[in-house]
C-alpha cells in the first residue's frame, strides 16, 4: 500500500507541474480532459450515474493554499480515506503542495485499533511539523464508540493531530461535542468534487471562496413550509452564506477566517430563507468530462463575469453569517402535503448513532418518513426510557476492532423492523424536537447504512430496500 500511495503522490506531483492528468480510476468518457487538468475524479453518483470532474492544477493549488492558511500553516497529512475519492486525493495533493510526505494509505476498511497503530506511528515519526487528517463522521463516531467501550487509543491518537477535517456528510452536534471534549481539534467541512472538496470550514468560506443562496429552479424560496428552519437551529451541520437576494458572503485573501469559535451547530438563522447553495472562487472545477450540457447546467457565469457552481444542497445562514447545510434539495420528503427535510430528522436522532431518513412511496401519504438505524450503533446505546419506563440494556462487546468499510456499498442492503422500544424512542425524540409532522411512521434497523461514497448514505439504494420490505 505504501508503494501505491507514493506512486499516486508522484503522479499528482507531475500533474500539478503541468504533466499528464492523473485519474485514479479508468476514464469513462471518450473526450480528453481540458487543457490545464491535473485530476479527473468521479463523483459519488447519487443518481446512480457517476460523472467525471476535471480539476485544474490552478484550482487544486488554490484549495491547498487556502486550507493550509485556515489551519495554521502547511503540514503533513495522514490518509485514512480511499485515494479514489476527492477527499482522499486532496490529502495527497495538499501534501504534495506542502512538500511533505503523506502517511497512511487506507484501503477502505477502518478500525479504531488499526487507526491507533498506523496514525500513531505516523505521528511518532515527526520532525516537528504540523499534522492533519481527514475523516468522515462515521469514522470519528467509531473512534468515540470504541473509547466509550474502554478502548480509547484511537480517540487519543486523533487528539494528537493539529486539525481533523470532518466532511463527506454532516457531523451531528453530539459527536462534534464529544470529539472536542476529548481534545480533538475537529473542523467541519463542506464541499464536493466540483469544488476540490471542502471549501467552507466551520461554516465560513475559505479565502477567495464566496457562497450565496439562490431560489430553486421553479422560482420558489427553497425549503419553505418544511422542517428546514428546525434543521438550522438543531441540526449541527456544517457550513457558508447569503440571502435569496443573492448578496454573497466570502473571505478575502488576507482574511484569517477567525470569526469566532468553530461551530457544527449554528444558531437560528433569524429570518434567513433557506435556499440552494451556490459557490464561486478559484477552487471550482473546469467541468464534467465529455458532458458539456451537464457542465453548463450547474456552472453558470453572472453578467459581471463571476463563475458560480450551483449545488444540489439547501442551506441557511445564521445571524453571524455562517452557513448551515440542510440537506439535498431533492431529498426533501413530501408527506401528506408537508415538506420534511431528512437532515432535520437525522439531527434529532443523532444521539442514537448512525441513522438515515428517507421517504418511502405510499398511496395514502405520497411518501412516508422512514428512519433506518445501523443496528450495531443503535443497539450499543442506552436510548433512554420509553413511555413504558424501561430502558434497553447496552451490550458490552468491544468495538475497537470492528471494521468499518467506507467504500461504496456493493452488497445487498437488508432491513428489518426496529424493536418496539427503539422505534418508540425514535418517535418521541423527533416529535419533541421537530413536531408531529416530521415523526417517522416507520422505523427499521440494518447491519450497515449503505454508502455511495465515503461517509455518504445511499438513499436511493436504501429506499429501494425499504420499498421492497414494506411491499
Amino acid at each position: 500500500m505504501r508503494d501505491e500511495l507514493e506512486d499516486a503522490a508522484a503522479a499528482i506531483r507531475r500533474a500539478l507541474d503541468g504533466g499528464a492528468p492523473y485519474a485514479p480510476e479508468p476514464l469513462l468518457a471518450d473526450a480528453p480532459p481540458p487543457d490545464g487538468t491535473a485530476l479527473v475524479v468521479r463523483t459519488s453518483g447519487s443518481t446512480g450515474i457517476p460523472r467525471e470532474v476535471a480539476l485544474s492544477a490552478t484550482a487544486l493549488r488554490a484549495s491547498a493554499a487556502a486550507t493550509h492558511k485556515r489551519l495554521g500553516g502547511p503540514g503533513r497529512w495522514f490518509l485514512a480515506l480511499p485515494a479514489t475519492h476527492v477527499a482522499g486525493l486532496q490529502v495527497i495533493s495538499r501534501s504534495v503542495v506542502a512538500g511533505t510526505r503523506v502517511g497512511g494509505g487506507a484501503a477502505g476498511s477502518f478500525t479504531a485499533d488499526g487507526f491507533a497503530a498506523t496514525a500513531g506511528a505516523f505521528l511518532s515519526d515527526d520532525g516537528g511539523s504540523r499534522a492533519y487528517v481527514s475523516l468522515v463522521p462515521t469514522q470519528a463516531h467509531r473512534l468515540v464508540e470504541a473509547a466509550d467501550d474502554g478502548a480509547p487509543a484511537g480517540l487519543d491518537t486523533l487528539a494528537r493531530f493539529d486539525a481533523v477535517l470532518l466532511g463527506g456528510a454532516a457531523t451531528p452536534l453530539p459527536l462534534l461535542a464529544r470529539l472536542r471534549d476529548a481534545g480533538v481539534r475537529a473542523v467541519t467541512t463542506y464541499g464536493m468534487s466540483e469544488t476540490c472538496g471542502g471549501c467552507v470550514y466551520d461554516g465560513v468560506p475559505l479565502a477567495d471562496v464566496r457562497v450565496r443562496l439562490a431560489r430553486d429552479d421553479a422560482g420558489r424560496d427553497a425549503g419553505r413550509n418544511d422542517t428546514a428552519r428546525n434543521t438550522a437551529r438543531d441540526a449541527g451541520r456544517d457550513d457558508g452564506r447569503d440571502s435569496a437576494g443573492r448578496d454573497a458572503v466570502g473571505r478575502d485573501a488576507d482574511d484569517t477566517g477567525d470569526t469566532g469559535a468553530a461551530t457544527g451547530g449554528p444558531g437560528d438563522p433569524q429570518g434567513s430563507v433557506p435556499g440552494v447553495v451556490e459557490i464561486s472562487g478559484p477552487v471550482l472545477a473546469t467541468g464534467y468530462l465529455g458532458e458539456a450540457a451537464a457542465t453548463a447546467a450547474v456552472f453558470r457565469t453572472d453578467p459581471d463575469g463571476t463563475r458560480w457552481f450551483r449545488t444540489s444542497d439547501l442551506g441557511a445562514v445564521d445571524a453571524d453569517g455562517r452557513l448551515t447545510i440542510l440537506g439535498r434539495a431533492d431529498d426533501v420528503i413530501v408527506t401528506g402535503g408537508v415538506n420534511v427535510a431528512p437532515a432535520a430528522v437525522e439531527a434529532a436522532l443523532a444521539e442514537l448513532g448512525e441513522v438515515c431518513v428517507v421517504g418511502v412511496p405510499d398511496p395514502e401519504w405520497g411518501q412516508v418518513v422512514t428512519a433506518v438505524l445501523a443496528r450495531p450503533s443503535a443497539e450499543r446505546r442506552v436510548v433512554g426510557p420509553t413511555s413504558s419506563g424501561r430502558s434497553p440494556e447496552r451490550p458490552t462487546a468491544p468495538t475497537s476492532d470492528r471494521p468499518l468499510d467506507i467504500r461504496p456499498t456493493t452488497t445487498p442492503t437488508r432491513v428489518a423492523p426496529a424493536p418496539a422500544e427503539l422505534a418508540e424512542r425514535v418517535r418521541l425524540l423527533v416529535a419533541d424536537r421537530l413536531g408531529r409532522a416530521a415523526v417517522p411512521r416507520r422505523v427499521f434497523v440494518t447491519d450497515a447504512i449503505p454508502l455511495r461514497g465515503p461517509g455518504k448514505p445511499d438513499r436511493r439504494v436504501l429506499t429501494e430496500a425499504l420499498t421492497a420490505a414494506v411491499g
